[in-house]
């Protein structure tokens, strides 16, 4: 195995003290054919404790619930013959991605030794500067840690910069020589996050984990991931943030929320960040059981764009003629800024698929572009949308077509935004708000235009719209 200590700084993490075969599992939940170790050792560092044993499947009050998961969907759960003891066992298909595990198999982790890690001082190296209210978020995120609080919600407005928030917290904790985690439920937040992180922590060993990722670093001291890659931990972060606790799939999938919790540790603070929090959430704040603060204004003290409605009831029938939705070009021909780069957002990938060819004949026949290649759509079964997003960024690309993937979690510079069919149902509330919020998010470009093209008026719309009227309100614009 190579030597980390050679590799990075003396900042980074010193494993000289720790078992040098635990060292490769890092306290994550493994399974007994994951384990490259003969029998023999196995069982002595099991012996020695250095590694733990859980059972898989377990049985309470006549229910089947998987450990590693934490489903208790009877239909979820299958029969298969074991080999092994010539007994008929339950498996979870749940989460069997990560390999079958059977009633007699159990999970293997390493419990999370304080001597694994280290306080790392002045770990950031950004040079920016917070606001009042990104300074007071902050402040409060530190104060929950110390007091080690369970939970705390940040709640700021689309583009008032949380990201930047989360840094002296980070900071604080890794002084601290806490563990530290900050998952999101979408792969595209992770590679945005990423980078960002690594310019402000330079000296710091910081994991990528999302499917498909390259960059995997043992025993690192912060790890940004998906909420699905936070079923290979036990108890190991002091502080867990979670950022987009409303996207999809954390809300929809039971499972989430049960492997975020486990891989707190239980003296851990859990931080949620999110622009638009469901109704339970909200609810909870409410009764003031869960503890918030809330960012009213975007770090450059601009307000949030508001919405416009547009009705468009001959917009459906325009696509299914291959017409592209006149909408459109009469507000690129009138719009302000022409430098804009434009986001259309739309509810399928067969229409964004649909849409791009139609859009390129026209655009060329109108002089707005060049070539085809200003012009391109992106989707979450695109496997080149990584560089797609990235071409858009550098400003390869002007128009850029777009399912709900994009409606969160990135951010562009300048750019003007439509949402064709905003009617339809993928387009809830908190979907409308996000995507609003892609626009005005520069200094140098505070305002943008949103589009929300319909052809019929829905609550989801109404209450977007009011939504983000009232964040105006609450961060003292008079609308």
């Amino acid at each position: 195995m190579e030597n980390q200590s050679t590799k990075h700084s003396p900042h980074m993490l010193n494993r000289m003290n720790v078992h040098p075969l635990a060292e490769r599992f890092d306290s994550k939940l493994l399974l007994r054919h994951e384990i490259p170790l003969p029998n023999h050792t196995l069982q002595r560092l099991i012996s020695e404790k250095v590694i733990h044993t859980e059972q898989s499947i377990i049985r309470f009050r006549g229910r089947i619930k998987c450990m590693r998961c934490g489903n208790e969907n009877k239909k979820t759960f299958a029969h298969i013959p074991c080999a092994r003891c010539c007994k008929t066992h339950h498996y979870c298909r749940q989460c069997i991605e990560m390999g079958r595990v059977l009633t007699c198999e159990p999970l293997y982790y390493v419990k999370d030794l304080e001597r694994n890690v280290q306080r790392i001082p002045s770990a950031c190296q950004w040079q920016g500067k917070l606001t009042d209210a990104q300074q007071k978020a902050a402040d409060r995120i530190i104060e929950a840690i110390d007091k080690k609080e369970k939970e705390l919600l940040i709640w700021a407005v689309a583009g008032s910069g949380k990201t930047e928030v989360l840094f002296p917290s980070i900071e604080y904790a890794l002084a601290k020589g806490y563990r530290t985690c900050v998952a999101t439920p979408r792969a595209d937040v992770v590679r945005e996050l990423l980078p960002r992180l690594e310019e402000a922590f330079p000296r710091v060993l910081i994991d990528g984990l999302y499917g498909g990722a390259s960059k995997r670093e043992s025993g690192a001291q912060l790890v940004v991931a998906t909420t699905h890659q936070l079923i290979r931990f036990k108890h190991s972060f002091q502080l867990m943030i979670i950022d987009e606790i409303d996207a999809f799939p954390y809300t929809d999938d039971p499972m989430l929320p049960f492997v975020t919790k486990r891989a707190c540790k239980q003296s851990g603070t859990t931080v949620y960040l999110t622009a638009t929090p469901r109704k339970d959430l909200q609810k909870r704040v409410r009764r003031k059981q869960l503890p918030h603060i809330f960012i009213p204004v975007r770090y450059h003290n601009h307000p949030l764009p508001v919405p416009q409605l547009i009705s468009d009831y001959s917009l459906k029938k325009q696509l299914n003629k291959n017409d592209v939705p006149t909408v459109i070009f009469k507000f690129l021909h009138n719009r302000d800024v022409s430098s804009r780069q434009l986001l259309i957002f739309v509810p399928t990938i067969k229409m964004a698929e649909h849409l791009r060819p139609l859009l390129i004949k026209e655009c060329i026949r109108r002089k707005l572009i060049k070539n085809a290649d200003e012009i391109a759509s992106v989707h979450a079964e695109d496997e080149l949308r990584e560089q797609k997003v990235e071409r858009f960024r550098r400003k390869e690309i002007q128009l850029l077509i777009t399912t709900t993937i994009l409606e969160r979690g990135v951010t562009f510079p300048s750019v003007d935004v439509i949402v064709l069919c905003a009617d339809h149902v993928v387009f809830d509330e908190a979907a409308l708000v996000q995507i609003a919020g892609r626009a005005g998010r520069s200094v140098n470009d505070p305002k943008g235009h949103v589009l929300f093209v319909h052809s019929g008026r829905t609550h989801a719309l109404d209450e977007a719209v009011q939504s983000i009227k009232q964040m105006n309100r609450r961060g003292g614009f008079l609308l």
